[in-house]
């Protein structure tokens, strides 16, 4: 088991240096001056000497990643030139959105597909089975921005239940933040659902074809049971492996929906960084995602061993 969570950590740090070779040399082969960029057309010369002196574009290229680099690794992301503010304390300003938000949608995607996935499975080729394929098929192709806006006519303009957008804040309390997150975690996690319930049907019935399954039946071993013990645990590999990298959409990828519901987190901030080209909070930004993206697949790969030893022997 040392070995394979060895294994599986050194895999994480080499894709969290090669991201952060990519992400610096995006920046530095965008065309033009970044402190121009960043100030516009307008600026002096005053100002773009020392905003490029504070950015430290006159020292060499490689310096100048090493620097980023050590400055990341004891948590100084740089200050944001829009907001004068350290971009650590932006992005933990946006996380407390962000993160909550791709939780509660994940949650639901997974509390919605998971027995989807399985009543559609053990009703192959029936007419349920085929009613729940169409509908998932529905979910996968429509997008979900557009069922924001449908949740928002309905249960906040129509039938007032929720606030149509706005984050009121952790300070007045866990129901009204989690209230205002209800709508675009829902926006966020019926799609998800439909890709998610796809794959669980596939790795179930891939399952249920087991001589295991059928020995299992054939004592007479209830249903349900020989469903959720045996074939679940058994098909939960690919559903993992899904579930892993919705996680990971849906902490980096909700700027549009983020947008839609005027949500304060870190999609919004990326969107608000380009938008004002602060680089600096674009790169700390990004950086961050991916990193959270690479601990989130090692956490993945050591719960594959949990739910499949056999995978400690071969790592």
């Amino acid at each position: 088991m040392a070995a394979f969570i060895l294994k599986r950590l050194a895999i994480g740090l080499a894709t969290l240096v090669l991201a952060s070779i990519v992400v610096f040399s995006v920046m530095e082969i965008l065309p033009g001056d970044p402190a121009l960029l960043m100030l516009g057309m307008n600026a002096t010369d005053e100002a773009l000497a020392v905003l490029r002196n504070q950015m430290g574009l006159n020292d060499p290229v490689h310096l100048r990643y090493l620097a980023w680099v050590a400055g990341m690794l004891v948590g100084d992301f740089g200050n944001s030139y829009t907001y004068s503010t350290p971009v650590i304390e932006l992005i933990g300003e946006r996380a407390v959105v962000s993160l909550p938000l791709a939780t509660i949608s994940l949650a639901l995607s997974t509390l919605i597909a998971i027995p989807v996935g399985m009543f559609a499975a053990a009703r192959r080729g029936r007419i349920a089975d085929t009613s729940v394929m169409g509908v998932t098929q529905l979910g996968v192709a429509i997008p979900n921005f557009w069922f924001a806006l449908l949740l928002i006519y309905v249960f906040a303009v129509w039938l007032r239940l929720v606030p149509a957008g706005g984050f009121p804040g952790w300070g007045g309390g866990v129901w009204p933040g989690i209230r205002s997150l209800f709508l675009p975690a829902v926006a966020l996690a019926l799609p998800q659902a439909a890709i998610l319930a796809r794959v669980t049907r596939s790795a179930m019935l891939e399952v249920l074809g087991e001589d295991y399954i059928r020995t299992a039946r054939a004592k007479g071993m209830p249903r349900r049971i020989v469903l959720w013990r045996h074939a679940l645990r058994n098909a939960m590999i690919p559903v993992l492996t899904i579930m892993g990298l919705q996680f990971a959409f849906l902490l980096a990828g909700t700027i549009i929906i983020e947008n839609v519901f005027y949500l304060p987190g870190l999609g919004r901030l990326v969107f608000q960084a380009i938008t004002q080209r602060d680089l600096i909070v674009v790169e700390g930004v990004v950086m961050l995602l991916v990193a959270s993206v690479v601990i989130v697949n090692l956490a993945v790969d050591l719960t594959y061993a949990l739910v499949d030893p056999r995978l400690r022997s071969r790592a």
